[in-house]
């Protein structure tokens, strides 16, 4: 008699092939995540564009708002990069490129907006948010024990439901 040979799989069990076959996925996801990083043009001078990356990095992209320049893809953010590039090179310093900006387009430019007597609320906004609702929640669990310990009659509930001994008529 010839022994029967077994499938290639046969002595794995269900778990250890999930666990495999999850294993290669995540392997897959990272591999697909390298390929989709965004390769940056190299630039002539690499001193300046590192401060073009910087100084974008502080502006906000107009278009898309909750992006810097140095992230967005947007025309208006290519625009003001390259012009942030242009400032540059004609000797400008980066005080005077995020003034120019300021100037140009106001606080609102700016990624991290100078606190001032008109960003106050925006730098302020968050802890004000955080503590009302802080007191909106201590507002209610104190109105929750207070109802808790108020007295209360009790729901007496349903009415009780004759059964056949107390009524005939009942089913």
């Amino acid at each position: 008699m010839k022994p029967q040979a077994l499938p290639l799989l046969a002595w794995l069990d269900r778990r250890a092939l999930r666990s495999a076959a999850i294993a290669l996925l995540a392997l897959l996801c990272l591999v697909l995540q390298a390929q989709a990083q965004e390769a940056r043009p190299s630039a002539d001078d690499p001193a300046l564009e590192a401060r073009v990356l910087a100084l974008a990095s502080e502006l906000r992209c107009l278009v898309c708002q909750n992006q810097t320049v140095a992230d967005s893809h947007a025309a208006l953010a290519v625009d003001l990069r390259n012009q942030v590039r242009d400032m540059l090179r004609q000797g400008a310093s980066d005080d005077e490129v995020l003034r120019y900006m300021t100037d140009r387009y106001g606080d609102f430019v700016r990624y991290r907006p100078p606190l001032r007597a008109g960003t106050a609320l925006l730098w302020a906004g968050p802890a004000l948010l955080l503590l009302g609702g802080l007191a909106g929640l201590l507002w209610q669990l104190r109105r929750r024990q207070r109802w808790a310990d108020a007295d209360f009659e009790p729901d007496p509930g349903p009415p009780d439901i004759p059964t056949k001994t107390e009524n005939p008529h009942v089913r």
